[in-house]
């Protein structure tokens, strides 16, 4: 088994990774406070310890799944048996006018889903001008900071009006929330399950750096 080394993994990965977590778990992280965290079961305890929430039992990814449905049953107006964790989010959220619907979702919800990107044909074409583009400040400035300036705008357009899904399924959006949005996916976002907070944070670490879940054993090494 490969062992977990996140100095190998670009500094700014790792702190918009740690701002996630602050996020989902509403917490923040002060001064030098993980200065003697050294492996991957040593960050999860760290965590599970500063949450100031009561623990209970209770699944949370359940429970998000339960009121995901019940904003999109308000939303679409569509019989609850017609929201499974199965259900394609295709299937439910048809193109024409799926960015106010999943505005109004969000709203419902109380907090971004981010389950919509632009085709992935796009960002390449950006990605790409953005390259040229710095390659091309060295021999020619104006151009070269057009160029920039295009794809930056371009990239910002492509994600406020991208239709592309994130995820398939309702299951998998309600999964995306107990990862991104933990306290507020909860019933109670006033208590959380100190049993799950280890695999949630597997879970957002595959997600968002790529690491192999295998990897991620509580005898992995952070440095």
């Amino acid at each position: 088994m490969t062992e977990l080394h996140l100095h190998n993994i670009d500094s700014e990965d790792i702190e918009e990774l740690l701002l996630k977590v602050e996020d989902s778990f509403e917490f923040r992280f002060e001064g030098n406070e993980m200065q003697h965290v050294k492996t991957f079961g040593e960050l999860c305890d760290h965590i599970s310890n500063k949450f100031s929430q009561e623990s209970t039992e209770g699944c949370t990814t359940q429970q998000a799944f339960y009121k995901l449905r019940k904003a999109l049953i308000e939303t679409l107006k569509v019989d609850r048996n017609k929201i499974t964790v199965n259900t394609l989010l295709e299937d439910i959220l048809p193109r024409n006018n799926r960015l106010s619907v999943v505005e109004k979702l969000e709203e419902n919800l109380g907090f971004k889903l981010a389950i919509l990107r632009p085709p992935s044909v796009v960002t390449g074409f950006l990605a790409a001008i953005l390259l040229v583009s710095l390659i091309v400040l060295f021999v020619g400035l104006p151009f070269g900071l057009f160029g920039l300036a295009f794809s930056i705008v371009g990239f910002w357009i492509a994600k406020k009006t991208g239709k592309e899904f994130e995820v398939k399924t309702v299951g998998e959006v309600a999964e995306k929330m107990t990862r991104e949005n933990y306290l507020k996916s909860r019933r109670n976002p006033k208590t959380y399950n100190r049993k799950e907070i280890e695999k949630v944070l597997i879970d957002l670490f595959s997600d968002k750096l790529g690491i192999e879940k295998a990897n991620l054993t509580r005898e992995a090494s952070l440095y």
